[in-house]
């Protein structure tokens, strides 16, 4: 009896020791869209329900951004040509990866999904309200496949940091998206305590959202680069405007409101359908300059911009458009700080952060051209 008993305990305890690696094995991650996603193993086959989600997985996945990876949408390549062929030229297993649809636009073939039998899903947050339409959560439960919501668009003050560890998390690096995360405190803080102390007045500030790719005049909201004008110093004229991250106004509402300071958003545009008259900023765009440069001073020509105090001073310029879905934000800060208050920061140099972070987070060499002035001399 006593030796049943020991038994009985005995195995309980080897059971419960011999369970604990599988255990281990499980973990649970709190999506932005406020949803616990268990996971009962590590998570071997990744979706990327949009292809820009590279720029966060290439830091914590730094070996190789594509191991896990099984599909992802074609958006990259579209919307930043250049930063594709950077990343599928070291790692040619990216150009070979299946391209996806976009859920909002109804082009994602869920047959193609259940093919590759992944693990997770990765969705950007503004995604929810299309698959919640189409019950694309239901659906993939029922084959155990995952969905986890992140965001480095909609919500970056909230959204950027709890992104960056669920990513950690999911691909298994837990220590270098805690680490991803400080360096953005840290750098964000070079701006924003040194704004705190001095309180310098604000400028006006107009971004341009993908300009020349559609009418005059998209810009930003209260939140993404809207709220990258405010942290680095200026006033975003488009969050009088809109209640949200982005949207349009109407040209005369820009020329009512005599921006001190014009900024565009850019990128490679050329896989883009009916793309033309943007300004191809962002990597290994330094080669173009000139070109780019012709482009930037060519949409200064709208009416919508010809007589403001901007292209009066001079005080036009052009950013890398991919830092608005990206953790990079530190890096547009940190520039347009130097454009909005240029004696402030003087000492502070967008481009050496920028190389450092590829040094210590990313597999790919840094190559300069994410921004560029109007005036050759400014």
């Amino acid at each position: 009896m006593n030796f049943m008993k020991l038994s009985a305990a005995t195995a309980v305890v080897l059971g419960g020791l011999l369970a604990s690696p599988a255990m281990a094995q499980s973990f649970t991650v709190k999506d932005v869209a406020g949803r616990e996603v268990a996971f009962d193993k590590p998570v071997e086959r990744v979706i990327l329900g949009e292809g820009r989600m590279l720029y966060a997985v290439a830091p914590i996945e730094k070996e190789d951004p594509f191991a896990k990876v099984v599909g992802w949408r074609n958006d990259l390549w579209t919307t930043d040509k250049d930063g594709f062929n950077t990343y599928v030229t070291k790692f040619p297993k990216g150009k070979e990866l299946p391209f996806l649809g976009n859920l909002t636009d109804g082009t994602l073939q869920t047959e193609t999904v259940v093919k590759l039998n992944p693990d997770v899903v990765l969705l950007p947050i503004g995604s929810k309200q299309a698959a919640d339409e189409v019950k694309l959560e239901d659906m993939l439960n029922g084959i155990g496949v995952k969905i986890v919501y992140i965001d480095f668009r909609e919500h970056i003050l909230d959204n950027t940091e709890p992104s960056l560890k669920i990513l950690g998390k999911i691909l298994g690096h837990e220590d270098r998206a805690e680490a991803i995360a400080a360096y953005w405190k840290e750098q964000m803080a070079r701006v924003t305590d040194k704004l705190k102390a001095a309180n310098p007045p604000k400028p006006n500030v107009f971004m341009y959202r993908a300009a020349g790719l559609v009418e005059c005049c998209g810009t930003f909201g209260p939140d993404n680069f809207g709220l990258m004008v405010d942290w680095a110093g200026g006033h975003n004229l488009g969050s009088d405007f809109l209640p949200g991250y982005t949207g349009s106004i109407n040209a005369e509402q820009v020329v009512a409101s005599n921006p001190d300071i014009v900024v565009v958003t850019g990128s490679n545009w050329s896989q883009t359908k009916n793309a033309k008259d943007y300004v191809n900023v962002g990597p290994s765009a330094a080669s173009t300059f000139n070109d780019s440069r012709k482009a930037l001073n060519a949409l200064m020509e709208n009416p919508a911009f010809t007589g403001s105090k901007a292209v009066a001073s001079g005080n036009v310029h052009a950013i890398w458009h991919q830092f608005y879905t990206s953790p990079y934000q530190f890096v547009a800060v940190q520039q347009m700080a130097k454009w909005f208050h240029p004696d402030l920061f003087a000492d502070l140099d967008p481009d050496a952060t920028f190389k450092e972070f590829h040094e210590k987070f990313l597999p790919v060499a840094y190559q300069p051209g994410y921004w560029i002035n109007a005036k050759e001399d400014r």
